[in-house]
């Protein structure tokens, strides 16, 4: 039988799942459909779960450091069953805080793999049978991403020798000495956390630097401290051949000139991105088009045929793939689904945010594409060493402020350090209500803070330097 829903949102990840929350506050009638459990990547295998881990690792450094305070601790193991029942806890509390908001604000989630019929309908298996839901008001694609394998000869994924994020995750061993294959947010965040449990890491990553889509002052200061922890950095290295062994593996790599060297290891992660889930799933039959698997859409999340929308990890690149960006693109779809209007979403106005240590986060633009779009600039580096909160916390880092010329407001910033990822929430207001610099120097940050970079730098641009 056939039924009828005003909205359909296909995937129960965070842009799914968002969608959904936000379309039944705006009174809609939502069904939601999900395979496997809502939350998605971030909830079950991304955001929340590495993040725990990473937590951990924080507790491990300031356990291995501890006498740099005056304080007598010493560092023994990682007991790795209290550390996935640590993080798991956390997530299990989170999905059933999220079901628990599904149902009480009415949305019906159906569990079942869901395929489209057309561009309103959505064929869905479940355990009780077939059924076919159409939207009458729209119809949210969300169906999501998974890791992404590489063409290399012998770098097949088994989950042991040769693994990625999902397996990394929920792994009954911790690796000695793992290489990890790409040096984006994935692969610096796991390299953080096996370093701090004592592992000897490796990273390579075949682009010129570490977290290629950061400003490059941001990627060389985190190189700098990556290397300080004693991490193996090889950049403009690329991955030849990997040969397994008795409990380990020998990679090839060939470095920018050509010459090729090995990497004993006994585990290989490969963190190089994630694909969209869009394949047989009757997209292009419905009239949507694809380029490389992702969902060609236009400013409004929209595909083409009419009141179809797509969200989320299966959206081009430019999307940055983030959970929060995918909320933003919930709401904004939730708010056309229910016939009001909506402003396109400016990708650069998102919060960038890696969680390794120390964090990288960054909002506006970066110092490469202004030089490549031939806009001026000026800018203003405020380092924590100046910073007495970082000094007590015995960390490195920066605050990068990137403004118009001549006073002009401010185009990005971009912050490595400490608690970076929270800071950028201030650079998140300043970068999208187009402040000047000369504007948020008149606001003094509360002393001693990590904050204080963020003026600091804004007060250097306009001549008014306190501490710098």
């Amino acid at each position: 039988m056939s039924e009828t829903c005003e909205l359909v949102v296909l995937g129960g990840g965070t842009g799914g799942y968002s969608t959904a929350l936000f379309a039944a506050n705006l009174g809609m009638e939502v069904t939601l459909i999900e395979k496997a459990k809502v939350g998605g990547t971030c909830l079950h295998w991304g955001c929340i779960p590495t993040k725990a881990m990473l937590q951990a690792a924080e507790v491990a450094e300031h356990t291995q450091h501890a006498g740099d305070f005056g304080i007598k601790a010493s560092y023994e193991a990682v007991e790795l069953s209290a550390l996935h029942d640590y993080k798991d806890n956390i997530v299990n509390a989170n999905f059933k805080g999220l079901q628990a908001a599904l149902k009480g604000r009415g949305v019906e989630t159906v569990a079942g793999h869901g395929v489209l019929s057309d561009a309103n309908t959505v064929t869905v298996e479940t355990n009780e049978g077939e059924r076919t839901i159409s939207a009458s008001r729209g119809l949210v694609l969300a169906t999501g991403s998974v890791p992404r394998d590489i063409p290399v000869e012998g770098a097949e994924t088994d989950g042991e020798v040769v693994i990625n994020s999902d397996h990394a995750l929920y792994s009954d061993t911790l690796p000695e000495q793992p290489i990890v294959l790409g040096a984006g947010a994935i692969g610096v965040e796991f390299a953080t956390v096996w370093n701090a449990f004592g592992a000897d890491v490796t990273i390579v990553e075949m682009l010129d630097n570490v977290v290629p889509n950061e400003d490059v002052d941001t990627q060389k200061m985190l190189a700098k401290l990556l290397k300080r922890r004693g991490i193996d950095l090889r950049v403009k290295t690329k991955l030849v051949k990997v040969e397994r062994g008795d409990g380990g593996l020998r990679a090839t790599v060939e470095d920018a000139k050509g010459e090729q060297s090995q990497i004993e290891g006994d585990v290989l992660m490969v963190a190089t991105g994630r694909r969209p889930v869009t394949e047989d799933m009757g997209f292009e039959d419905s009239g949507v088009k694809l380029d490389g698997g992702y969902v060609e859409v236009d400013e409004y999340c929209r595909p083409g045929p009419e009141n179809l929308y797509a969200v989320g990890d299966i959206l081009p690149l430019y999307t940055l793939g983030l959970a929060h960006s995918s909320f933003q693109e919930g709401q904004l779809v939730a708010r056309l689904a229910a016939g009001q209007s909506a402003l396109p979403i400016d990708y650069k106005g998102v919060p960038r945010v890696t969680y390794c240590h120390p964090e990288v986060a960054s909002v506006g633009w970066n110092q490469q594409d202004l030089d490549d779009e031939g806009i001026e600039y000026e800018v203003q580096t405020f380092p924590y060493s100046h910073n007495a909160r970082a000094m007590m916390m015995q960390e490195g880092g920066q605050v990068k402020v990137i403004a118009e010329a001549d006073g002009g407001r401010v185009l990005g910033i971009h912050i490595v350090g400490p608690r970076a990822t929270d800071m950028i929430a201030e650079g998140q207001m300043i970068y999208n209500w187009e402040a000047l610099p000369s504007e948020v120097g008149q606001f003094i940050h509360p002393h001693p803070t990590l904050s204080e970079a963020i003026g600091e730098a804004n007060l250097g641009l306009t001549g008014m330097g306190l501490h710098g």
